[in-house]
């Protein structure tokens, strides 16, 4: 017997906009529709999931939110907390909850079925009953649960019908073997109006490991300390990784040359971002003709120019330090962009330009806002180009596409990606807005 939730959908009205993983600026046009429902534990606490519709300024929205249902006030953060209900009853969000942790496990290891959801194992997949778990509460986008520091369940809040390529990237490069990702072990999916539609992956967790920009930043906050300290080393390993990534997309996936027309296709989707950027930034239309130009150079381009399965939003904080290797994570690109654009070709460069820019914002976001830091501007400037440099040889030593020889291309990706950059921080943090506009300045 499930419980009854009626008045949970007024009650997610005001919650949802206050989650980390809801897109700011985007609060909910009209009351939320529970649009799909299945009970996967009773008792006290009761586990629900919800597929929650919600009418946005974009159109309709879907999330997922796994719900518990408690007689008293769990041990979760207040932020968590949904609300009572007319029957007493705390509904809050599930994955908060370490006692409600193990359902979704079991559910994958017996590869359960429950309504319109799927549980599964990966193919060769060796899971064990790990008692221990916590949430890891430095997301965004996505909520996810580590498992006795041996797995990681990653659960996607926003929903999309169609292949993840969270999971089909991570398990096509596990079957090659490759050491640049963490092995998925199963997933969470469903049928949603007749579409398959992925809510999570349990992936080998990597113990001891660092993200690239915690180990980025915490080595410059030494360096404008006084202390000496050098990234590039790891750069350039980051950079072998990369290209050693890119070379097995290529294996698992394939690739192809751009056509002339294609590529005159792709300078002038770049020049129509830029001109509706400029619309909204004045400031980076002093710099919009050397930008034009830019990518005029690209669409004249006479060498081939070669597109293959990327990450796709590749940066520092989506690669992690192993004690044996750089390891990346999270290939389901974009969060907000459809998921055929997220699974299309593109220039391997591209995630170069990424990371390129990456380490930049690492050098500077730490001295916004600082007038007195007139000094560190240049270490910054220097740590930058240091680290650049040195990625873009251990790309070219791993046998990746030499960014030197790929100049031209590489010179309007990034700008490509300053752009993007420029938007981003004008909608979220306009403190922020001088770092890719001074990126741009100096390019």
């Amino acid at each position: 017997m499930s419980s009854d939730i009626t008045g949970l959908t007024a009650l997610l009205t005001g919650w949802l906009p206050t989650q980390r993983w809801y897109p700011a600026g985007h609060p909910p046009a009209g009351e939320p529709v529970i649009a799909a429902d299945v009970l996967l534990e009773a008792g006290d606490p009761e586990l629900r999931h919800l597929v929650v519709d919600v009418p946005d300024a974009t159109g309709l929205a879907r999330y997922q939110v796994p719900v518990g249902l408690a007689s008293d006030v769990p041990d979760v953060p207040e932020r968590a907390v949904i609300g009572k209900l007319p029957d007493g009853l705390i509904a809050y969000d599930a994955l908060h909850d370490r006692r409600l942790h193990a359902v979704l496990l079991a559910g994958i290891a017996s590869q359960r079925t429950a309504g319109y959801l799927r549980f599964g194992t990966q193919p060769g997949a060796h899971l064990a009953d790990w008692r221990d778990s916590r949430v890891v509460t430095a997301e965004q986008s996505n909520t996810s649960v580590v498992y006795s520091e041996a797995a990681i369940l990653k659960v996607f809040r926003r929903l999309f019908s169609g292949t993840n390529p969270d999971l089909e990237v991570t398990a096509a490069l596990a079957a090659l073997g490759s050491r640049q990702v963490a092995a998925p072990l199963g997933q969470i999916e469903a049928q949603l109006d007749g579409q398959p539609v992925l809510l999570a992956v349990l992936s080998q967790f990597l113990a001891g490991a660092t993200d690239g920009w915690q180990l980025a930043t915490g080595q410059l906050r030494q360096l404008y300390a006084g202390q000496q300290t050098d990234f590039a080393a790891e750069a350039r390993l980051l950079g072998q990784a990369t290209a050693q990534l890119h070379q097995d997309l290529k294996t698992a996936f394939g690739s192809r040359e751009l056509t002339a027309a294609e590529l005159g296709l792709l300078a002038a989707r770049l020049t129509s971002q830029l001109d509706q950027a400029v619309e909204h930034v004045p400031a980076l239309g002093q710099h919009a003709e050397r930008i034009r130009l830019a990518y005029a150079a690209l669409a004249a381009l006479a060498e081939p120019v070669q597109i293959q399965r990327t990450h796709g939003d590749y940066h520092l904080g989506q690669v992690l330090r192993a004690l044996d290797r750089w390891v990346a994570l999270d290939f389901e690109g974009e969060p907000a962009a459809p998921l055929d654009q997220r699974r299309a070709l593109g220039p391997a460069m591209r995630d170069v330009a990424g990371m390129l820019r990456s380490f930049d914002y690492a050098a500077k976001y730490q001295l916004v806002d600082q007038p007195e830091a007139g000094p560190l501007r240049e270490l910054a400037a220097d740590w930058t180009g240091r680290c650049q440099r040195a990625f873009c040889a251990g790309y070219a030593e791993a046998d990746g596409a030499d960014p030197a020889v790929h100049a031209v291309l590489l010179a309007a990706l990034m700008l490509e990606k300053a752009v993007y950059e420029v938007m981003y921080e004008y909608r979220h943090r306009p403190s922020w807005l001088p770092i890719p506009l001074d990126a741009i300045a100096a390019a």
